[in-house]
């Protein structure tokens, strides 16, 4: 239980103000547009389908190059933490995620407050793809896909970012440890 507050008070001493204000703004975006699209659009079986057509409709066409420019940016915020977790031996991101109930919403926060500017540039870019394409707005659409592009490849990759860096950072030591017994003057 000590750890987890430790991990959460080092966690909240990285972040700026700025970074937790804008991780904020995201939650609040999001949650409006998903009341606004359930309060508009209902949640039929007719608004799941067409949720799950415009969403394979997005592969091909306008702005596709979002499907990777969103998870290349997702990566890159990945790829920062999990060295930073291979550096202070934290525990695995998504392992922690899906096993520790206690940590679930710190490390959730965490990974938010990583990714919000890329989250909400998803939102933004999906408001405009929506409205190019179908001249109208789903909300609950642009959280979706905002969510799939930015999110769930950090929650995937930071802790195989962490566990390469760990790899990494051991077998240099080990190698440096066996260049200088090699190279030792006798």
């Amino acid at each position: 239980m000590r750890r987890a507050r430790k991990e959460a008070l080092a966690m909240k001493e990285t972040a700026s103000r700025n970074q937790i204000l804008l991780a904020q703004l995201v939650v609040v975006l999001m949650i409006a547009f998903v009341i606004l699209g359930v309060g508009y659009y209902g949640f039929s079986a007719e608004v799941r389908e067409r949720v799950w057509q415009n969403s394979l409709d997005r592969l091909g066409g306008t702005m596709t190059f979002r499907f990777i420019l969103q998870p290349i940016m997702a990566t890159i915020a990945a790829l920062y933490d999990g060295v930073k977790d291979a550096r202070t031996g934290r525990s695995p991101y998504l392992w922690t995620i899906l096993t520790n109930p206690a940590k679930l919403g710190g490390r959730l926060w965490e990974g938010l407050i990583s990714t919000a500017r890329v989250i909400l540039l998803g939102l933004g870019m999906d408001m405009i793809y929506q409205y190019i394409e179908f001249k109208t707005f789903h909300p609950g659409e642009a959280v979706i896909i905002a969510l799939l592009l930015a999110f769930v490849p950090y929650l995937l990759l930071r802790g195989p970012c962490a566990r390469i860096t760990h790899w990494w950072r051991g077998n240099a030591r080990e190698n440096e440890i066996r260049f200088k017994k090699r190279h030792v003057p006798k």
